[in-house]
């Protein structure tokens, strides 16, 4: 808990919740663990809940569940445009008497608060769903949703669309229903489960459609083309085209660049590898455009791959290391396991041995605390160069 989520739940100032803390601190009902976070002892809290449930009434508190739920809310969703700035953004419940709420100097600062506060959120959803506040429990998931799946938190990733799932249907929220349906289904296409992710794909279109949201519908229609992409399916070019469409109709300008991103997909995969940077090159424009630097990265890493297969592997390079600086900044470690394993690949063209095996030791090393079985490819290639390159005199490269 920090002073300002303490000053919302119990409707203080952050200054005098401040002050509170600190004399609870100073008698040991609570542990300060780092500057302005404190936490309570299990025991302790325990013997808390039990005199709040004897000595406070109900409605006293419910309104201070609701608001620090409130306050967990506004945050998180602060931190959303902070990292993704042209996500998705959801009509919130009003603020109330919760006044300030985190406010975050960039991409980075809000990233490191969501680290911070992970269980926290966890916790205040679950708390949501206990205390029939379902309105916050479909509304949270949704705007801290990039960051679950920027920081990898696959299992946290699925559980919160899940509950916010239930808590929209259960109040009937077709809004609140369509988001987590869009999240489930990203959350499925990355996990392989590809028949649950056009279920859930196809039913947020669905509804998408019902309350004209284009923002999800196009979102939905490339949702689904990523899964025929995956499938090699010859479909999925049809409907990175449709949700084009939409996004061009509407004015949504990172839908339209992550669509020429996935075009740039179905080039690759027919070996049209100047098509492909070309659609890349729009893409990255467009990101830098509305000043979407994760997107731009993004479009960058897959513009390299294009360049790469051109054997233009200087402006590949150049790409990847910008991009490689980006993910960091973003804590991406996929996206920089990504980056690094192309950096490998351009390395190995240029027959830069040691910087090759440099490259993809750092990426099966990240893929590994992902989970991704693409560590145990890397090591292999990295002992193949090995193996190939034994007895052999000394060797140019270097190690990024």
């Amino acid at each position: 808990m920090s002073s300002s989520s303490a000053a919302a739940l119990l409707a203080l100032t952050p200054a005098v919740a401040r002050r509170r803390l600190g004399e609870l601190a100073d008698v040991h009902l609570l542990q300060e663990t780092a500057r302005d976070r404190y936490r309570m002892h299990d025991l302790l809290r325990s013997y808390a809940v039990e005199q709040l449930a004897a000595e406070e009434p109900r409605e006293e508190k419910t309104r201070a569940v609701r608001r620090i739920l409130t306050w967990y809310l506004l945050s998180a969703d602060a931190g959303r445009k902070a990292i993704l700035p042209h996500s998705h953004s959801i009509p919130l419940v009003p603020p109330g008497q919760v006044r300030p709420v985190e406010r975050f100097e960039g991409a980075a600062d809000a990233l490191r608060w969501f680290e911070s506060e992970r269980e926290s959120l966890l916790s205040a959803l679950r708390q949501a769903v206990a205390w029939g506040q379902y309105d916050i429990a479909w509304m949270l998931p949704v705007v801290a949703d990039g960051f679950f799946e920027l920081g990898s938190h696959w299992s946290d990733w699925n559980h919160v669309h899940v509950l916010g799932l239930d808590a929209a249907r259960l109040v009937g929220n077709t809004l609140g229903e369509a988001s987590n349906l869009l999240c489930l289904g990203d959350v499925n296409w990355r996990s392989g489960a590809y028949d649950l992710a056009v279920e859930h794909y196809r039913h947020a279109a669905e509804i998408s459609r019902d309350i004209d949201d284009p923002w999800m519908l196009g979102f939905s229609l490339r949702g689904l083309g990523l899964v025929a992409l995956e499938r090699s399916d010859p479909g999925a070019e049809a409907h990175f085209e449709a949700a084009l469409a939409v996004f061009r109709e509407h004015g949504i300008r990172r839908g339209e660049g992550m669509s020429l991103l996935s075009l740039a997909q179905c080039a690759r995969s027919r070996d049209d590898h100047a098509e492909a940077a070309a659609l890349c090159r729009r893409a990255v424009d467009i990101f830098r455009s509305i000043d979407d630097r994760w997107s731009e990265a993004w479009g960058a890493l897959h513009l390299a791959d294009s360049l790469g297969e051109l054997g233009e592997l200087h402006d590949a390079e150049e790409h990847l290391g910008r991009a490689l600086e980006t993910f960091r900044e973003f804590t991406d470690r996929r996206s920089e396991a990504s980056t690094l394993r192309s950096l490998g690949d351009v390395s190995l063209a240029r027959r830069e041995f040691a910087a090759a095996r440099g490259f993809w030791t750092r990426a099966a090393g990240l893929y590994e605390e992902l989970g991704n079985a693409l560590s145990d490819t890397l090591r292999r290639q990295v002992e193949d160069i090995a193996d190939a390159r034994s007895g052999e005199g000394e060797e140019d490269g270097r190690a990024g």
